[in-house]
């Protein structure tokens, strides 16, 4: 896939902070990548810093990402995250989780309300320059249509994959599928006339998506990927 949506953004070179992963993943749940990224700029913008924003009322966070939409739950739980670690480490500069294993991250945050596996793997990805494999609704989706997984949750098909994908190629794979599911492997009307993985695929209804004809907005490119844009 990186023939045609070129080499993927270098988490070795590029990591951004443990919090700055967590809040900018949270914000982009069931909403678009530049959408969430308005958010999360607006709070950077707002507040100096995360302390900032745990001291702060939980209605002027939400005024700041109201963009993104589902504004009300995702403040009250960043906040609730963000209090939360404060009492529990003492301050919110996380880190000494450098030195955690991958197990103990997922045990850390997944204990926090709205922050799934999903989250937590971009943290090691994107902040911890860990090998993971982040498993979104366009993952889930691909490698169902594929045959790869026969899956009903993204969660269970993190859990299904993450130890058949090769070390060092789970974020590579990750970014692309995520590219090719926004601009192929759509979930409502796929382009299956111009798929380089159709013969391959086993989705029911490629066929009738193969015949369909194609409006050329349809073909727009869309690769933004909100945690490639932090640092």
């Amino acid at each position: 896939m990186n023939k045609r949506f070129g080499t993927p953004y270098d988490v070795s070179e590029n990591r951004a902070g443990i919090l700055d992963v967590l809040i900018a993943t949270k914000l982009s749940q069931n909403t678009t990548d530049k959408s969430s990224f308005a958010a999360f700029t607006n709070l950077k913008k707002k507040f100096r810093n995360w302390d900032d924003v745990s001291q702060a009322d939980v209605g002027l966070i939400k005024n700041e990402i109201k963009v993104c939409g589902l504004a009300d739950t995702k403040s009250k739980e960043i906040l609730s995250l963000l209090k939360s670690l404060k009492k529990n480490f003492g301050s919110l500069d996380l880190d000494f989780m450098n030195e955690y294993p991958d197990e103990k991250i997922y045990e850390i945050f997944l204990s926090h309300k709205g922050f799934g596996v999903k989250t937590v793997s971009c943290v090691l990805i994107f902040a911890l320059g860990r090998d993971a494999f982040p498993v979104d609704t366009h993952v889930h989706r691909i490698l169902n249509r594929l045959g790869i997984v026969k899956t009903s949750s993204p969660e269970k098909t993190f859990e299904a994959v993450k130890d058949i994908i090769p070390q060092g190629k789970k974020y590579e794979m990750h970014s692309n599928l995520i590219k090719f599911g926004r601009n192929i492997c759509k979930a409502k009307n796929p382009l299956c006339s111009i798929c380089f993985l159709y013969k391959m695929c086993e989705f029911p209804d490629k066929g009738i998506y193969r015949k369909r004809k194609i409006d050329p907005n349809e073909i727009k490119e869309n690769n933004f990927i909100i945690l490639e844009n932090l640092v």
